[in-house]
C-alpha cells in the first residue's frame, strides 16, 4: 500500500485513541496493527511475536480444494496462503461465489492467535480465465505481436480489475520467459523470442500493480530456453534443461528480471540449468538452485519480494528415497535454496511437519526462516492486506464488462499478423460472398486456448464471447456467408474462402511437440500436438483453396504452424494466435475496420527441421523473419 492510500485509512488504533479513557487500550495495541508505523517496524514487531508454527504456516500455501470442505484447516495449519489451480473453482462459478469463498477462507486465517491474513493467489494469465464470464484476452504470444507496451499494460490492468473484483489480490502472472523453441508447450505464454521484446512488454507488471493486484514474474529463469528432449515422461521440454553459458543465460534468460519496478513475487521454473563452463551433464533443478535464487535473484538483482514455488515444485528435487513427496531432503533443499513460500496443494500439513523437524534439527537455520517470513509479511503489509483483509462485491460489474471486452477486441485486432496478401485480397469487402470453413472458425474454446475455465482449456462453447464466425457476421452483416466446418458443403466458384484452422487447447506438458500423449489428458479434444496442421485441417485448406475464387487462411494457434507446402494455394495468410473471447477483433482487420499492424514475435519456420530457430542465429533462413508483418491501411 502506498503512502497516499495509507493516509486515507482509519486504523483500529486510531479509532481506539479517539474514545474516552482509551489511552490504556491504545497502549496495548500491538505495533504491527498500527498502520501509521513504517512497514519494517511492523514486520519486526510481528515477527518477534510469532512461534515457529506461525512462521512455517506463513511459508505454506494450500489449494482451495484441500480446505474448502473444512476451512478450519487454514486456522489449524496457520496457512499464509491459499490458491486456485487451473479449473479449481467454487460452485457456482460466479464472481459473488468467489468473493464469498475468499472471505470464508480469510475468516479462518484471521482466527489464528496473531490474526495474520492469508493471501489468495490464482493463475490469471490471459484474463481471469478461471471465472465464467470474465474477459479472456489474447495469450502473451499475441500480445507480443502487437508491439504495443501501452496496450499490454492496459490489458493486464483490466485483468487485475477483474481478479480484484472477485476478492483475489495476487496473480501468478505475467510469464516473462523468452521462448526459444516452438516445440515447448508453453510457448504461447511468452511475449516472444527476443529478450528485448519481453522486457518492453513488462508493462504487464505495472498494469497488474495499477489494478491493485500483486504480480508474479515467472518462471525464473530459463524456462523458455530448455533444450529439446531433456525432460522426462510427459514433459519432454517443458521441465527440461537449459544448457547454456552464464553469459548467454544473463543476456537472454535473466534480462526480464532486471530492474523490474514496484512490488512483485517471483516463481521458479520446473526446469534445470546446466552450465557449459562447468561441463554439460550436471544440471541443477531451479527449485533447488541456491546460486540463482539466493545469490543472483535476491543478491545481485536485489529482489526484495518473496519467492513462491511452482505447483509441488520441490517434489522434483533429487531424492532417491521411497518416502512420500515431499521428502525431508526436498523440503530442506528447497528452503535453503531461497524459496520463501511453498505451493503444496494437497500436502501442506506434511510440508509443515517436515520443515518443523528440519529447523529443530538445525538443518534449516532460523535465519533462513525469518528471512522468508519477513519477505512474506512485508508484502502483505505493503499491499494493505492487514487493513483490508476482506473483499467486497462492490466491483463485480468489472468482470466481463463492456469496456474490458472492447479492450480485448482492440488487442485481438492489433495482434493479427498478415503474412501473405496476394493481389491485395485483404481487406475483404463487407458485402463479399464468403465460404467460411475450418474447425476453429466457430469454436470459442479453441480460440481461447489453455488456462481457460480448465487448466488445459477445452474445445467448444466454453465461455461467453464472440467466435471468429460470429465476428464476421457482426462486422459484415451484409456479407453472404456459407459456413461449413469440414468444407463438406459445395464451394461456389465465386466464393471467397475464409479457412480457420490451427490448434486445439493445451497448457504445459501436453503441448510439448514430439513427446507422448500425456497420461493425464483423457478428454477427446486433446489431440497430439505438432508444428504442422492436423490432417483434417490440411484437407479443408486444400478443398476450399482449390475451389474458391480466392482464399484466406487464418491460423489459430499458440505458436507457428509449418504450412510451407500449402502456402502456394493460399492467397492470404494470417497468424491469429489465440485471440480469446473477442473474435470480432479478427473480423475487424479482415474487413478493414482496423488495419493489420501486427508483427511476428517469433520466427516462423520454413520446416520442422529448422526448429529451434531464432533471430540472431548464424544460419537463419525461415519462411518469415522475426518481426515480419504486412500492413494494410485503415
Amino acid at each position: 500500500m502506498n503512502r497516499r492510500t495509507l493516509a486515507g485509512v482509519t486504523t483500529c488504533a486510531t479509532v481506539v485513541a479517539l474514545l474516552p479513557g482509551a489511552a490504556a487500550t491504545a497502549a496495548t495495541t500491538p505495533l504491527y496493527r498500527d498502520a501509521r508505523q513504517p512497514v519494517e517496524k511492523r514486520v519486526t514487531d510481528l515477527l518477534g511475536r510469532m512461534s515457529l508454527a506461525d512462521k512455517i504456516g506463513q511459508m505454506t500455501q494450500a489449494e482451495r480444494g484441500a480446505v474448502a470442505a473444512d476451512p478450519s484447516l487454514i486456522t489449524r495449519w496457520r496457512l499464509g496462503s491459499v490458491l486456485s489451480g487451473g479449473g479449481s473453482v467454487p460452485t457456482p462459478n460466479t464472481p459473488e461465489a468467489w468473493v464469498a469463498m475468499v472471505n470464508e477462507f480469510q475468516r479462518a486465517a484471521l482466527a489464528t492467535p496473531l490474526g495474520i491474513p492469508m493471501i489468495y493467489g490464482i493463475d490469471a494469465v490471459h484474463g481471469h480465465g478461471n471465472v465464467y464470464g470474465a474477459t479472456v484476452f489474447p495469450h502473451n504470444v499475441g500480445l507480443g505481436a502487437t508491439r504495443d507496451p501501452r496496450l499490454v499494460g492496459q490489458v493486464y490492468r483490466a485483468t487485475a480489475e477483474e481478479v480484484r473484483a472477485t476478492g483475489i489480490p495476487w496473480d501468478f502472472a505475467p510469464c516473462v520467459c523468452v521462448s526459444r523453441d516452438e516445440r515447448w508447450g508453453r510457448s504461447y505464454e511468452s511475449f516472444g523470442e527476443d529478450p528485448d521484446l519481453v522486457v518492453r512488454m513488462r508493462t504487464a507488471v505495472t498494469g497488474l500493480q495499477r489494478g491493485g493486484v500483486l504480480p508474479t514474474l515467472k518462471h525464473y529463469a530459463g524456462d523458455g530456453d530448455t533444450e529439446y528432449g531433456t525432460g522426462s515422461g510427459d514433459y519432454t521440454i517443458d521441465q527440461g534443461i537449459t544448457v547454456t553459458s552464464r553469459r548467454d543465460f544473463d543476456r537472454i534468460d535473466l534480462a526480464p528480471y532486471r530492474g523490474v519496478p514496484g512490488l512483485y513475487a517471483v516463481m521458479p521454473s520446473f526446469s534445470s540449468v546446466d552450465w557449459t563452463e562447468d561441463g554439460v551433464g550436471n544440471p541443477t533443478k531451479m527449485h533447488g538452485n541456491r546460486e540463482l535464487i539466493t545469490g543472483t535473484l535476491k543478491g545481485r538483482l536485489g529482489f526484495q519480494g518473496f519467492v513462491i514455488s511452482d505447483w509441488e515444485g520441490i517434489h522434483q528435487l533429487p531424492d532417491t528415497s521411497t518416502d512420500p513427496r515431499p521428502t525431508a531432503a526436498q523440503v530442506r533443499d528447497g528452503v535453503n535454496a531461497g524459496t520463501d513460500m511453498f505451493m503444496e496443494p494437497n500436502t501442506a500439513a506434511r510440508f509443515e511437519e517436515l520443515l518443523t523437524a528440519e529447523v529443530q534439527a538445525g538443518r534449516v537455520p532460523m535465519s533462513r526462516i525469518d528471512d522468508a517470513v519477513r519477505r512474506i509479511l512485508r508484502t502483505k503489509f505493503q499491499i494493505g492486506l492487514f487493513e483490508h483483509p476482506y473483499a467486497t462485491t462492490a466491483a463485480i460489474d468489472q468482470v466481463g464488462s463492456a469496456a474490458h471486452r472492447a479492450l480485448a477486441r482492440q488487442a485481438v485486432a492489433e495482434s493479427q499478423v498478415l503474412l501473405k496478401n496476394s493481389h491485395h485480397l485483404l481487406p475483404l469487402k463487407k458485402n463479399a460472398k464468403l465460404y467460411v470453413a475450418g474447425r476453429n472458425a466457430d469454436d470459442i474454446g479453441n480460440q481461447a486456448g489453455g488456462w481457460t475455465i480448465d487448466w488445459q482449456g477445452r474445445s467448444g462453447d466454453a465461455i461467453p464471447g464472440t467466435t471468429i464466425l460470429a465476428g464476421i457476421k457482426q462486422v459484415a452483416p451484409h456479407a453472404r456467408v456459407t459456413y461449413s466446418k469440414d468444407a463438406s458443403a459445395p464451394v461456389g466458384k465465386d466464393d471467397i474462402g475464409v479457412v480457420v484452422v490451427g490448434e486445439t487447447p493445451y497448457a504445459e506438458g501436453f503441448g510439448d511437440v514430439g513427446g507422448p500423449v500425456c497420461s493425464w489428458c483423457t478428454e477427446p479434444q486433446h489431440e497430439p500436438k505438432s508444428l504442422t496442421l492436423q490432417p483434417g485441417d490440411r484437407a479443408v485448406v486444400d478443398k476450399v483453396c482449390a475451389a474458391a475464387a480466392a482464399c484466406v487462411v487464418l491460423i489459430v494457434s499458440g505458436r507457428p504452424q509449418v504450412i510451407t507446402d500449402q502456402l502456394a494455394e493460399m492467397d492470404a495468410l494470417v497468424a491469429s494466435w489465440l485471440p480469446g473471447s473477442e473474435g470480432a477483433g479478427v473480423a475487424d482487420v479482415l474487413f478493414g475496420r482496423e488495419p493489420f499492424t501486427g508483427r511476428l514475435p517469433v520466427t516462423w519456420p520454413r520446416s520442422t527441421d529448422q526448429v529451434p530457430i531464432n533471430i540472431g542465429d548464424k544460419t537463419y533462413k525461415p519462411l518469415y523473419l522475426y518481426g515480419y508483418g504486412l500492413h494494410t491501411r485503415h
